[in-house]
């Protein structure tokens, strides 16, 4: 009888390092390079550099995001502070402690750190860099985290890719990784559109062990071939404008409606629901409103969507939702 080897990757397991789930219902691999999502070279463009003490406030568990960060540090020659998410007040213990001079996470939680840090009286961090990703900088904020002290870069990625753009110290874009091709589609038609236009960003990243050709991220944006005050050549994400379809990122996390489906299949007491996003200051708010019959544990919900999409929502009951609906509202507006 002939046995046969499961490759869920495609390569041998000896080929993978780590096993994600991504932020979405895809699995994804780390191969063995040490900066394998290639983050390295934007931080570098960054500030970031050898002898750093840089706090990595993103998730390791499960999703590659802490990794992605860590191993890019690392291969810098900085030490890491693998914070994650939560616990905030054992953060600011950490940078305080630690006296990291770097930062790498979402800028909504960058800010909650230094609340929490005023809160605390702590008024002492020494942050002087940081690197965010994962969600929307709107101008205001990247003033007010900046007015704190450290200066900040953005970076635009994705966990089945890695780096695909990332801002130097003039901030005057995004320029795209020379080891990743970026293009902006039609999201329609995928025919590729004229530098300047908005479009789907559609890419290809070459590597071994999970090679991904003309990849639709969902997200909306727009190239420019101008030069760069750095002197860098090559294209630059202008900005990231929306969303295309019914995927919302909250928090860092992709949240598809199909996931929450899901979810709402083991409750049959509730007949329509429709997630709402919407933002308090620089803090993503997600609410599920649900239409129920009889009692329904609001509690019990509220984990199981968290266990499924990794963010956890406040779950209201309404009276009735319209046909047609839409599953995901996203109110939130940008600068």
């Amino acid at each position: 009888m002939r046995t046969t080897t499961r490759r869920p990757f495609g390569v041998p397991p000896a080929d993978v390092a780590r096993a994600f789930l991504s932020p979405g219902p895809l699995f994804d691999p780390q191969g063995l390079a040490p900066d394998y999502w290639r983050w390295a070279g934007p931080l570098r463009a960054a500030g970031f550099e050898a002898g750093m003490v840089v706090h990595c406030a993103v998730s390791y568990h499960g999703t590659p995001l802490g990794w992605m960060f860590d191993g890019a540090l690392r291969e810098l020659g900085c030490t890491v502070i693998p914070a994650g998410t939560g616990n905030t007040e054992l953060q600011v213990q950490m940078l305080r402690g630690l006296a990291a001079t770097g930062y790498v996470g979402t800028p909504s939680a960058l800010r909650i750190l230094y609340e929490k840090a005023a809160e605390l009286g702590a008024r002492d961090l020494t942050l002087r860099r940081a690197f965010v990703a994962g969600e929307m900088l709107p101008p205001s904020l990247r003033r007010e985290l900046q007015d704190l002290g450290p200066t900040v870069c953005q970076g635009y990625g994705t966990a089945d890719l890695g780096a695909l753009g990332y801002e130097c110290l003039e901030r005057e874009g995004m320029h795209v990784p020379t080891d990743a091709v970026v293009e902006i589609v039609d999201p329609r038609t995928g025919e590729a559109l004229p530098s300047g236009a908005v479009g789907e960003v559609v890419a290809t990243v070459n590597e071994r062990t999970y090679p991904i050709i003309r990849f639709g991220t969902g997200d909306l944006a727009l190239l420019t071939e101008e030069p760069c005050p750095c002197g860098r050549t090559g294209e630059r994400i202008v900005r990231i404008v929306g969303r295309v379809g019914d995927a919302v990122k909250v928090r860092g996390m992709f949240v598809h409606p199909r996931q929450v489906d899901e979810v709402i299949a083991r409750f049959p007491e509730v007949s329509r629901w429709q997630m709402v996003v919407t933002r308090d200051g620089a803090r993503d708010l997600l609410t599920l409103r649900v239409v129920a019959a009889g009692e329904l544990d609001a509690t019990r919900l509220a984990q199981n969507v968290q266990d499924v999409i990794k963010v956890r929502p406040d779950v209201e009951r309404a009276d009735a939702l319209a046909d047609g609906a839409p599953k995901m509202r996203d109110l939130r507006t940008w600068e």
